[in-house]
Order: structure tokens, then C-alpha cells, then sequence
């Protein structure tokens, strides 16, 4: 196989050999915020009536799919809140102030170095708009109004799903909230980490009866620029539509 010089460089400096672990003092004083809040935004309380169509856990991993296509039904916001809920939510009401707020998901030292931005177009209860999931409290922040279907579309390379599904989802990468740990092996957990948050994108989705699918080619400039981030500290690397199955 052709040697890729950037990827190769990264698999290698980034291994940890035995005797050779790079050692650091964790400040627990300089440790990144473990939530993305805007203050700013309008919130949108969340509906937490939470269930599923099946709990018949096989049928559920036999049937998860990646669909593509939607029906034109809007997408009932407690559906919206159910999969932010097993995705990117708090298995705890309650944040506490210390310790770890675990979630749905695996993550490496608990970190949890992601972030969760939805693009709504056709939502029951909630207007056409860019949020971002609030985890303390279980809250969607209103960062820009509107349709944004085209820009949508344009950042996944163009996929037309992207702009035709209900609601799509980015995920991004919070990499301080990870690195003040890992320091350079980071970058292989973050990536993990979102793997394992797409993974119950999937099945939350398939237990409620939804299409979705998980779109990880897309443009990254233009993908931050859209959500505002810096594309540095916090960048996107992932995304999901989803809707009812047609």
C-alpha cells in the first residue's frame, strides 16, 4: 500500500510504548469546562416523555441501516428529544457540581469532548433554525434562525439527504476537553468517542422507527464557519440526518 505520510505520521507519534508514557500533573484547576453553554440564545425546553416503538434489543441491531431517504412528515420534537436524550444526553437529571455527569455513551476518562448542534427544517414545535444541545438541563440554545437547507447540503459534499431529511445533526470535536488529559493521544480517543455517539444515533433511531445516516464525508471550513467555531479547539467532524421512514 502506498505510504500516506500525513496519516502514518500521526499513528506513530501518537502510540504509547512501554516504558516511554508521557507523564503530566493534571491541574484540576485548569481543567476545560465539561458543557458548551450560550448564554445569549433563546432556550427551547425539551419534551422528556421518553420511550421507544421497540425494545426488542435484536431486532433493533438487525434492523439498523443507513436510510436516505425521509417521508416529507415532520419529525415529532419528542423523537428530536429522545435521540439527543440516549446520544448526548445526561443519564443524570441533575449536573452535578463535582465529579462525573455520565451519559449515554463510553467515553475515555469520562471527558466527553463533543459537542451537539442540530439543523431543524421540519420539526414539530420548533421553528426552521440552528441549535445547540444544552446538556445541563436538556435544552436546545437558538443560535440563528432560518432555512439552511442549501448551506447544509454544500457542507456535506453536496448530498442531497442533507437538506431533504427533517432535522441533521453535527457533532464536533471539543479537543481541550480531552487533550488536558491525553495530551497527544487524544486525538485517537476523540475519534472513538464520536464513533461510539454516531453508533446510538443508529439505535436510538432504529427503536423509534426512524431513517437516519451518518454522514462523515463533509467540508470542515466551511462546516465551522456555518456553526461558528474555530475549527481548531472545537471542530466538526461528524454528521446525521434523520426523519421518518418513508
Amino acid at each position: 500500500m502506498k505510504p500516506d505520510t500525513c496519516g502514518d505520521e500521526y499513528q506513530s507519534l501518537t502510540k504509547y510504548i512501554r516504558n516511554h508514557l508521557p507523564t503530566h500533573r493534571l491541574e484540576f484547576d485548569k481543567m476545560p469546562p465539561q458543557f458548551k453553554i450560550y448564554e445569549e440564545a433563546a432556550i427551547i425546553e425539551l419534551p422528556r416523555s421518553f420511550g421507544f416503538k421497540t425494545n426488542e434489543f435484536m431486532k433493533i441491531l438487525t434492523g439498523r441501516r443507513s436510510r436516505r431517504v425521509f417521508s416529507p412528515e415532520a419529525l415529532p420534537l419528542q423523537d428530536l428529544s429522545t435521540l439527543l436524550k440516549f446520544t448526548a444526553g445526561s443519564v443524570q437529571d441533575e449536573i452535578p457540581d463535582a465529579g462525573f455527569a455520565f451519559r449515554h455513551v463510553p467515553s475515555a476518562g469520562g471527558l466527553y469532548p463533543h459537542e451537539t448542534y442540530i439543523v431543524a427544517y421540519n420539526v414539530d414545535g420548533l421553528d426552521p433554525g440552528l441549535y445547540h444541545y444544552r446538556v445541563p438541563g436538556h435544552l436546545l440554545e437558538l443560535l440563528k434562525a432560518g432555512a439552511f437547507g442549501n448551506e447544509v447540503e454544500a457542507i456535506a459534499l453536496d448530498q442531497a439527504m442533507a437538506r431533504r431529511c427533517p432535522a441533521c445533526f453535527f457533532w464536533t470535536a471539543a479537543i481541550p476537553r480531552s487533550k488536558w488529559k491525553y495530551l497527544q493521544r487524544c486525538y485517537r480517543y476523540v475519534y472513538i468517542d464520536i464513533g461510539h455517539l454516531g453508533q446510538n444515533f443508529y439505535l436510538v433511531s432504529e427503536a423509534l422507527g426512524l431513517a437516519c445516516c451518518a454522514i462523515g464525508a463533509l467540508y470542515d471550513d466551511e462546516g465551522n464557519d456555518f456553526l461558528g467555531i474555530d475549527g481548531s479547539d472545537e471542530t466538526l467532524v461528524y454528521m446525521g440526518v434523520v426523519g421518518k421512514k418513508r
